[in-house]
């Protein structure tokens, strides 16, 4: 009795241990090894900083210079959209770099603003430069690309007038110009005469009164003042041979000897078809020796052609001056040479006139002439009025005596006078 309670205790032992065993009471496998705990799963990888950076330039109000002027260079910088932290370095390059220096190279941002100073070289006139700026955060660059132009020395500005009016009127037009000459001695006027629009024939005949007017005009105390003959390249069956021409220009000095220093020549295109004919004018009338102004140097007489727009840059061989804008003022105010007629920068401002007509108050009439002063339109011979298209050149502008005061100040770096 005692064996078998015995035996039955045994069996409930076993039993229950294999009970344990099944509910994962031991940390044993069936041979006795401990089993292993198992691997945890690798971190997922820091993400890489991005730091994202922009750069822009901040655009320049100028950037037609001179050889050795200073101006002031500017980046906006930014890291992940904001203002880029104080001290983040940009760098500054000129290329060539013989065009120009910065200094410092390589400045700190300030609130998000990189400044440095750049200097133009001593450069022929009509280089074109680059300045470029990079900043890095992180693995990221951002850069920019500014370009500059260089232009002769500015020269004093002067009034064209195209006086394409009778000498016979009263009051005379001619007697206005003449006074507010001698009024402004330190401006100086070339006038345009029209004499038979500018297709004078062997039967043509002086005007006496038109002569007298124009020596008037020449002698007035203290001027400088010239005079062109006006040239019409075209008449009601087309385009006038250049055979034409030339015996307009010969019967010119035949009615007015020694009064016209050169011509002011019509009708130029824009594109290249008649550059050649506009040369042989110009080579006919740069031949000229007798029969001008006894003031002109022999055989070079004064050429301004008027294509009235931006040509290409081949005309600029054909005329002494080109009228690059001939039109009303409230286009004038849109006109640029940048990006396509930069050939202009690499001639003197005297060797761009503008004629701007419905200027209607004195007001559009000085920032008309204030816009041709910039450098950017380089433009140093002006004339600007109130009258409107079909009588633009009838008569002087009625505030002829503000638009000489206006170039005498600008030139003078004065105030301009009251409208």
């Amino acid at each position: 009795m005692l064996t078998t309670t015995k035996t039955i205790q045994i069996a409930s032992l076993m039993a229950l241990t294999a009970a344990l065993a099944g509910c994962g009471g031991t940390t044993s496998d069936t041979a006795g090894t401990p089993a292993p705990a198992p691997s945890p799963s690798p971190p997922a990888p820091a993400p890489v900083p991005t730091a994202p950076i922009g750069l822009s330039f901040v655009q320049p109000a100028n950037n037609v210079l001179e050889t050795g002027a200073s101006e002031p260079v500017s980046a906006n910088v930014t890291v992940n959209g904001s203002a880029a932290p104080n001290g983040t370095v940009t760098t500054f390059t000129v290329s060539p770099a013989a065009a120009g220096a910065l200094a410092p190279v390589a400045p700190t941002t300030v609130g998000g603003v990189a400044s440095t100073t750049l200097t133009v070289s001593s450069l022929p006139p009509s280089a074109t430069f680059q300045v470029s700026a990079t900043a890095v955060s992180a693995a990221n660059t951002a850069g920019d690309t500014l370009t500059y132009y260089v232009r002769p020395a500015h020269k004093k500005m002067q009034v064209i007038v195209p006086a394409y009016f009778s000498a016979s009127a009263t009051p005379s037009p001619w007697a206005t110009l003449t006074s507010g000459a001698a009024s402004y001695p330190d401006v100086q006027i070339t006038a345009v005469v029209n004499a038979s629009n500018g297709v004078v024939t062997a039967a043509s005949k002086v005007d006496d009164t038109l002569s007298t007017a124009l020596k008037d005009f020449k002698a007035a105390a203290g001027t400088s003042n010239k005079l062109l003959g006006y040239l019409a390249t075209s008449g009601a069956s087309g385009s006038l041979s250049v055979a034409d021409v030339k015996a307009t220009i010969d019967n010119y000095i035949r009615l007015y000897p020694g009064q016209l220093d050169g011509f002011f020549v019509d009708g130029m295109g824009t594109d290249s078809a008649r550059v050649a004919y506009f040369q042989e004018i110009f080579n006919y009338v740069k031949a000229l020796s007798t029969g001008l102004a006894a003031a002109t140097p022999a055989a070079a007489p004064i050429v301004i052609g008027n294509p009235g727009a931006y040509p290409v840059a081949a005309y600029a061989g054909v005329a002494d001056t080109l009228v690059t804008y001939a039109g009303n003022a409230a286009a004038y105010q849109a006109v640029d040479p940048q990006p396509s007629s930069t050939w202009v920068y690499a001639k003197d401002n005297s060797a761009q006139a503008m004629l701007v007509h419905t200027a209607s108050t004195c007001t559009d009439m000085q920032a008309a002439v204030r816009n041709a002063n910039r450098p950017r339109l380089n433009t140093g011979m002006v004339y600007v009025t109130n009258l409107a298209i079909g009588a633009s050149w009838s008569a002087l502008p009625t505030y002829w005596p503000q638009l000489l005061g206006t170039v005498d100040a600008i030139n003078k770096e004065r105030a301009l006078p009251l409208c």
